[in-house]
């Protein structure tokens, strides 16, 4: 008989040896956070920003490695798709005029990229999934070449055992198969990271995880998918189908999908750890060569890789992250639920409201999460999801029946969580002018009813009325959204005619 290697190349003695790595991580972290090991508040914030790559007619073009090639930069990187760049910015203090300075770096970043994209016949676009995208384009050869992007697909789809299918209805249906993860590098995203002790973590995770619906309606951007008008932000469900390594019959039997809001508020960050070892079979299990048992024992800090590179492959909407940096741990909340785009100014806006928000919701002395049952969050993030800023979010209120009233997105926004994310802006040391500045922005949305994905909607059917065509009314409709983006005006300024 042959070697005993299973079907995805891996020998059957892979993941045992793998899941125990894992549980031996777990009891790591756990001594780690006992032992108080962590480093000490710094108020650290990061973003990461994906971007997709188009030609002139705004149809996506495959040359991020022939851009990245011609960068003499580091802060970018390949993404999923061969038309996606990531950037990555350097992490900066949360206080003064942050992001007033975070603006300034990301428009020098995205300005050479956008150069340096131009010599190959392509430009930048701003946007959580690019609307002239067909479906067509997004197959395996089209993956950026990384062993670890090829890997992630192939087992992704021998677990699945059958074709990806995507089932979206919104304001139109969306019914395909494909041949590979493919469809999920078309979704482009702002990652926003906050390093916080073990102490905050918990708090600062609920908090990220009962706002975000919020971040959703007022940031929403992706009402595209593949030609067609879906959800106002379709970004998360095209995500969640694109990576399900489910087969039907176990998804019907309420086993819980890669990409994932959680079941439940968290105590710790090491539950939420625990929770993707215990949950989620390994997709690359691939040891290290460190033992972190033996380097914790003498006196070292283990990188728990294993236990990293498995929580990079659950997809959690706000994941916990642990990293050591300077020889010293440290763990991150890293909020995955803003499309990019539309503009630098809307994406700083977007921001400052949830560093703002998360930090208020975080020290109330009767958290929302206490009042606010998990499902109703959950509840909340998918209404906002399809409905953008005309959703109706679940929240709550005195005197309410069962404590919880369902109120405007809008209204919710404007009246309730915008003053909250001023006063969190001043605990963190914030200046007013950034402070004021960049929630302005927000209010003006919410005022107006102007997100990105309500220009590109209002945009597309005026281009119909016109006379054109699917494809004629979607390739103008980028164009122009291309033109704006780079003026910076943001989104709620811009003009809706043709």
């Amino acid at each position: 008989m042959g070697a005993d290697v299973s079907a995805d190349g891996f020998d059957l003695a892979d993941r045992p040896r793998y899941r125990a790595r894992l549980q031996t991580c777990l009891e790591v972290l756990r001594n780690l956070i006992e032992e108080r090991r962590f480093d000490r508040p710094r108020d650290l914030i990061g973003v990461e920003l994906e971007l997709s790559l188009a030609d002139a007619h705004g149809a996506p073009t495959m040359v991020n490695e022939a851009v990245l090639s011609r960068m003499a930069s580091k802060d970018f990187q390949t993404e999923l798709g061969k038309f996606t760049l990531e950037l990555n910015m350097a992490p900066r203090k949360l206080s003064g005029r942050v992001f007033d300075d975070l603006a300034e770096e990301m428009r020098i970043a995205l300005g050479y990229a956008d150069r340096t994209a131009g010599e190959f016949g392509a430009q930048t676009v701003l946007v959580g999934v690019l609307p002239t995208i067909t479906g067509e384009e997004l197959g395996p050869a089209n993956l950026s070449s990384v062993d670890r992007y090829t890997l992630l697909n192939d087992q992704i789809m021998a677990a699945r055992g059958e074709l990806i299918s995507l089932h979206i209805t919104g304001a139109e249906k969306l019914d395909r198969t494909f041949t590979s993860i493919a469809p999920e590098s078309a979704c482009t995203a702002v990652q926003l990271h906050l390093q916080v002790t073990p102490d905050r973590f918990a708090d600062v995770w609920n908090a990220a995880q009962a706002v975000s619906a919020a971040q959703i309606a007022v940031g929403a951007n992706s009402p595209f998918v593949f030609g067609r008008r879906l959800w106002h932000e379709t970004r998360p469900q095209l995500f969640l189908q694109s990576t399900d390594s489910r087969p039907p019959e176990l998804a019907a039997q309420g086993v819980r999908p890669r990409t994932w809001f959680g079941e439940r508020w968290a105590d710790s960050a090491h539950c939420l750890f625990e929770e993707n070892v215990r949950y989620f079979p390994a997709l690359l299990p691939l040891c290290d060569e460190e033992d972190p048992a033996q380097v914790l024992g003498s006196g070292g800090i283990p990188r728990l890789a294993e236990l990293m590179l498995h929580n990079g492959t659950v997809y959690r909407w706000n994941r916990p992250v642990y990293e050591v940096a300077g020889g010293v741990p440290h763990l991150r909340v890293e909020n995955r639920v803003l499309p990019t785009g539309p503009t630098v100014t809307d994406m700083v806006a977007n921001a400052a409201f949830y560093y703002g928000l998360v930090r208020a919701l975080a020290e109330q002395p009767d958290p929302v999460w206490r009042r606010l049952p998990f499902a109703r969050a959950e509840q909340n993030f998918d209404a906002a999801c399809r409905d953008g800023i005309g959703a109706r979010l679940v929240w709550p209120r005195s005197g309410a029946a069962g404590g919880c009233a369902e109120i405007p997105a809008a209204e919710l926004v404007r009246s309730e969580l915008l003053p909250l994310a001023a006063s969190g802006l001043d605990a963190w040391g914030v200046s007013s002018v950034d402070r004021d500045r960049c929630l302005s922005v927000i209010e003006e949305r919410c005022r107006r009813r102007v997100t990105g994905a309500e220009w590109q909607t209002r945009y597309f059917h005026r281009a119909l009325s016109r006379g054109a065509d699917r494809d004629t009314a979607l390739a103008a409709m980028v164009k122009r959204y291309c033109e704006l983006s780079r003026e910076d005006l943001p989104v709620h300024a811009w003009p809706a005619e043709l």
